[in-house]
This record gives structure tokens, sequence and C-alpha cells, in this order.
């Protein structure tokens, strides 16, 4: 049920959160908890697989520099294939981010501004090694120890390990990204306290944003 202290503005969100967090951390959890509080979320994965739909010049710019086979037989993109391509290459990661990121972050940007909220989330799996911190005016991070990472998407994806650890060694070290964040869900836990973590935050970002509204300037 949406709460009515989120229903009620009509205007743009005043506060933008990043959210973060390594491979298998619970990102989409925290974000669908946040939706049920009302807030939208706009989420960077489902943009990326628009901008890469058939016909798109996204897509063209994938075939040119990654070759044919990246691209199944239905015309959709491989995207298992790409991710262990340039998870393995960091010259290829920097230009498929290259192709993608300019047309993600402007069509997320068009979306968060067309919310109707106090504030907004904008998820985004790889916000800290992209440097996009500071495109936000707040950086939360979902944190788990590596140790359940590997378990959590090794039961999810049935990924085998050392794919696992390729993936955590191309992502920021928890060390890093936890000092790069404003604020911190800690997901070891279960359904209870997560919400209850989440809720808190709401109340913060509640605050926040309309600190924000009396004074833009801040």
């Amino acid at each position: 049920m949406q709460r009515a202290d989120t229903a009620q503005p009509v205007s743009a969100p005043s506060l933008i959160v990043g959210l973060t967090g390594g491979i298998a951390s619970g990102k989409s959890t925290v974000a669908r908890l946040f939706q049920d509080l009302g807030i939208p979320v706009v989420d960077a994965d489902a943009v990326a697989r628009e901008v890469v739909a058939p016909g798109t010049a996204a897509l063209d710019a994938i075939r040119k520099r990654f070759g044919e086979q990246m691209i199944g037989d239905d015309g959709q993109l491989d995207r298992a294939g790409l991710r262990a391509q340039v998870f393995a290459d960091a010259t290829a990661r920097r230009d498929l981010e290259s192709i993608l990121h300019p047309s993600i972050r402007r069509i997320m940007e068009r979306r968060l501004r067309a919310a109707r909220a106090p504030y907004a989330i904008a998820m985004v799996p790889l916000l800290l090694e992209t440097g996009q911190q500071d495109r936000y005016g707040r950086v939360l991070v979902v944190d788990v120890s590596r140790e359940t990472q590997l378990q959590r998407a090794g039961a999810r994806d049935g990924t085998c390990r050392e794919t696992l650890e390729g993936i955590l060694a191309a992502q920021l070290e928890r060390e890093r990204r936890l000092a790069l964040a404003d604020d911190v869900i800690d997901n070891e836990g279960g359904p209870r306290e997560l919400r209850a973590q989440v809720e808190r935050l709401h109340s913060f970002y509640l605050a926040q944003a309309a600190r924000l509204r009396a004074d833009p300037q801040q």
C-alpha cells in the first residue's frame, strides 16, 4: 500500500539517491522495499536492456566492436557471452561502457526528472566503479560479505565459483565501496531486519528532501 506522505508531492524529486552494491548483495530487494513505500526506482540494468534492443544504434555498435557472434539468431544480444568477454578484458569493458553509458544515463536522467515524489532512487550496480557518485545527492550501498555474495550468486544463477570470483575482481573492493557510501544497508540478516533499515532510511530521505525543497542551495 502506498503511504500518503509519498503520494502527495507532484513536483520533481528534490533528492536522488544512488543505490548500489556488489553482485548478489540484494539491491533489487532493497529497491522493491522502497517502491513499496511509494518511491520511484529507475533501474540502470533495465534501461541497459532497452538500449540494446534489436534495431538500436547501441546494438549495432556492439556488433561492430565485439563481432556478429554476440548477436543471437533472434537478433537479441547474447548478454551472457558479452559479459564473459568484458569481465575478462578491461579494455573491452571500457569500450562497452563507452557505447552504453551515455544512452543509459540520458534515459535515466529523463525518467528521474519525470518522477513525482519527494525523492527517487537510481539503481546502478556499477555506480562507484564508473565514478558516478557525484551525480547523486546520496549514495546508498547494500552490503554483504564476500562469502555471502558467492553463496547467493551461485544459488541464484548457478554460476561457477571461478566465474563469480572474476566478477567480484572486476567490481570495487568492499572496503572502498563502504568508504564511498553516504548510507549503508547491512543485508546479512532476514527480511524483517532489512525492511526496518529501509524504513529508517525512508524517513531520513523524506526529511532530507524536505530540507532541499525549502533551501535548494544546501
